[in-house]
This record gives C-alpha cells, structure tokens and sequence, in this order.
C-alpha cells in the first residue's frame, strides 16, 4: 500500500469571523483546521466524519446538524430554517452544490475561502488493483497524470468523491460508509483481504 499525495492545502489567514450568533458551515475539515480553536455562539453544520470530529474540537461541541455529503447537509440546513444568511467557510476548489441549494432556498451564502488546494498531479509508474481518493480534486489531479485502467478498483471518501471518479473513469466507485479516511482504508483492506 502506498500513500502519494496528489493535492497539496495551504491553510489561508482567516478574515474576521462572523460576529455571533451566526450560521456556519464547514464541508471539508481543512476549512475547520484553518480557524483558530473557539468558542463561539454559532449554529455550526458540516459533513459527518473527520469533519465533525475535527469541528466539535475546534468548536466546543457545537454541531447542529451533519450529513454525508454537501448536498444532504444543504437540505439539513434549509430544513433546519436558519434564518436568511450562512456563512460558508470553504477553500478555492469547491464545489457548487451547497451554495447553489442554498441560494436556491432564499439563503445569503457569505463564502469564506480559508485555504487553498493546489493540484500536485504526477505520473504513478505501477498498477494498482485498488486506489482510494479523498477528494475530488485528489481525482482530478490524479488522472491529469495517469491513464484509467480498467481493472482498478476505485474507493471514494464520499458521494461527491465517487462522482468525480465516475465521470473520469466511467466506473463506480466504493463509497466510504461514512466520510473518514480510516474507515475508507479499513474498507479497501477488507475488500482485498489484507
């Protein structure tokens, strides 16, 4: 098994918080990591996994509502009716799913970019029987450099991930059980039987 980084995050100064209360949102858990461990008076919502483990830490606990993927948790926070503005605290590559539901819903999205994802694609010289991604910009970067094979197995993070992969690839994707990259690796090792 080896890891080869295909995406590389720089974490960005962050700009002035939102005063609370606020709505917050947190898709990914380098969003999480780019703030500075707090204890606001937000009503904070973000994807289940290592996103919310990191953001209950960072937060003191506070979620308010989770899904597996952005678009689930945009229906989450619109069922929830959190008012008329979120702030989205985000990085440069992402996608357009839960701000356009939002916005779609009446919602003012405020996005916050708070780190940066710069693709790192390189040339992988061997075949794998099984490749898991974490992101979709992992996916891109991935197959900028590298032809698909048709034998691969693909293991995707989450839907949006298995998405990516499926529209390079053509193939399905095994989607993790839930968005943590431990449980994703557990389930490639028990899937080949290492």
């Amino acid at each position: 098994m080896d890891a080869v980084p295909f995406i590389h995050i720089e974490l960005l100064e962050p700009r002035e918080l939102p005063a609370a209360p606020a709505i917050v949102v947190f898709t990914s858990q380098h969003a999480a990591e780019a703030l500075p461990a707090i204890d606001p008076e937000w009503k904070v919502f973000c994807i289940e996994g290592a996103t919310r483990q990191l953001v209950e830490k960072r937060m003191r606990g506070k979620v308010a509502g989770t899904a597996s993927s952005a678009e689930e948790l945009a229906k989450v926070i619109i069922a929830s009716n959190p008012g008329e503005r979120v702030v989205f605290f985000c990085g440069n590559l992402r996608r357009q799913e839960l701000p356009a539901l939002l916005r779609q819903a009446g919602l003012v999205v405020e996005e916050r970019v708070v780190y940066r994802t710069i693709l790192t694609p390189q040339r992988v010289d061997r075949e794998y029987h099984g490749i898991a991604f974490f992101s979709p910009s992992g996916v891109e970067s991935f197959f900028l450099a590298n032809p698909v094979n048709a034998a691969t197995i693909y293991f995707a993070i989450g839907p949006t991930t298995a998405a990516a992969i499926k529209a390079r690839t053509g193939s399905e994707a095994i989607i993790a059980s839930k968005p943590d990259k431990e449980i994703l690796i557990n389930e490639l090792i028990t899937h080949f039987k290492i």
